[in-house]
């Protein structure tokens, strides 16, 4: 492993750079990606239901990765992953990239409803 999540000292932005490669890997995997779609087909784009839906499934991936690297296998350890791939991301622009990517997977776009403000569908990541 390239770290004990438990230790004191938290993974490095190299080796959370090494994961999150790992995870989005994952995610792309054919057998998947095929788990993720039908999850969001299920859940019509209704974000009650893709919490319902679709989190759990993107959490099981994650998880069966991460436990690889010293994170607990549940929902606790996903958390503690997240968090520090949030603390990193102001650091390190290739994480934050990939960190975008990897919500992108799993978030439904955001089609927020028009308050006539006109101002195109496009939102600034």
């Amino acid at each position: 492993a390239l770290w004990s999540a438990s230790a004191a000292d938290p993974p490095t932005l190299q080796a959370a750079v090494v994961v999150l490669a790992e995870v989005l890997k994952a995610f792309g995997a054919p057998e998947n990606a095929q788990r993720l779609d039908e999850a969001r087909d299920n859940a019509c784009n209704d974000m009650g239901k893709m919490l319902q839906f679709l989190l759990p499934v993107a959490t099981q991936i994650q998880q069966d990765v991460i436990k690889a690297y010293g994170f607990s296998s549940d929902g606790e350890g996903v958390l503690k992953f997240a968090r520090l791939i949030k603390s990193y991301e102001s650091q390190d622009p290739e994480i934050a990239s990939m960190s975008g990517k990897l919500k992108g997977m799993f978030l439904p776009p955001m089609t927020l409803p028009p308050h006539g403000s006109g101002t195109g569908g496009v939102a600034a990541s």
